[in-house]
C-alpha cells in the first residue's frame, strides 16, 4: 500500500466526522458519602485541636469495673504488645483522671497525648479508676477506652498490671515519631552491615 492509498483510505474513513463546536468536556461526578467513607474518615483521625469534637461524650460502649481493656492496631508486633501488656516498658508519663468530669477528662486525655507526642514519649499510663461507685458503673473507664481506640496516634492499649493500678488504669503506647523511626532504622542497618 502506497502513501497515496493510505491518505485516500484515511480521508474516506474520516469523511463523516464532524468538528465539535466547543473543546471542553462536561464531567459531572456525583459524590456520594457512604457508610464506609464515614468510617474511614473517622478511623483516619489524628490528634488535632478539633479532635475533641469527634470523641463523643454522649455514648460509649460500657464495660464492667473489673473488665480488662485490650486493644491493638493492625501492624503492632505481638512481642511489643505482650511487653506492654505485662508492664515491661518503662512508664514515661502518667495522667490521673480521678474526680474529673467526662468533658474535663476528654480534654485532658487529648492534651496529655499531644504533649507526649511532641516530647517523643511513647509509653504512658492513664489512671481512670474502676468506677465501682459511679452511676453507671465504670463510666470513666468505658469512655477512656472508647476514646483511645478512636485516636490514630494510639498504637495499643491494655489494662495495667496490679502494681500499676490493675483494671483501674491502662497502658497506652503511642506511635513513633518520624525521627525515632529513622533512628531505629539506622540502628538496625548497622547491625546487619
Amino acid at each position: 500500500m502506497s502513501h497515496d492509498d493510505d491518505l485516500e483510505l484515511f480521508q474516506q474513513m474520516m469523511g463523516d466526522v464532524k468538528r465539535i463546536d466547543h473543546d471542553t468536556a462536561e464531567h459531572q461526578k456525583v459524590h456520594r458519602v457512604t457508610e464506609s467513607h464515614l468510617a474511614k474518615r473517622e478511623a483516619a483521625m489524628w490528634l488535632s485541636e478539633d479532635e475533641k469534637d469527634y470523641l463523643s461524650l454522649d455514648y460509649s460502649p460500657m464495660v464492667k469495673p473489673d473488665d480488662v481493656i485490650a486493644y491493638k492496631k493492625d501492624g503492632v508486633q505481638e512481642g511489643v504488645y505482650k511487653k506492654l501488656r505485662l508492664g515491661k516498658y518503662p512508664i514515661q508519663a502518667k495522667l490521673d483522671l480521678h474526680r474529673k468530669t467526662l468533658k474535663d477528662a476528654r480534654n485532658e486525655v487529648l492534651s496529655f497525648l499531644r504533649q507526649c507526642l511532641r516530647m517523643d514519649v511513647r509509653t504512658v499510663i492513664i489512671v481512670h479508676g474502676k468506677g465501682e461507685l459511679s452511676n453507671p458503673p465504670a463510666m470513666m473507664k468505658s469512655y477512656v477506652a472508647n476514646w483511645l481506640m478512636q485516636i490514630n496516634d494510639v498504637q495499643c492499649v491494655h489494662s495495667a498490671q496490679q502494681f500499676h493500678g490493675g483494671t483501674g488504669a491502662v497502658y497506652v503506647m503511642l506511635r513513633k515519631s518520624n525521627d525515632k523511626k529513622l533512628e531505629n532504622r539506622e540502628r538496625h542497618q548497622k547491625r546487619t552491615s
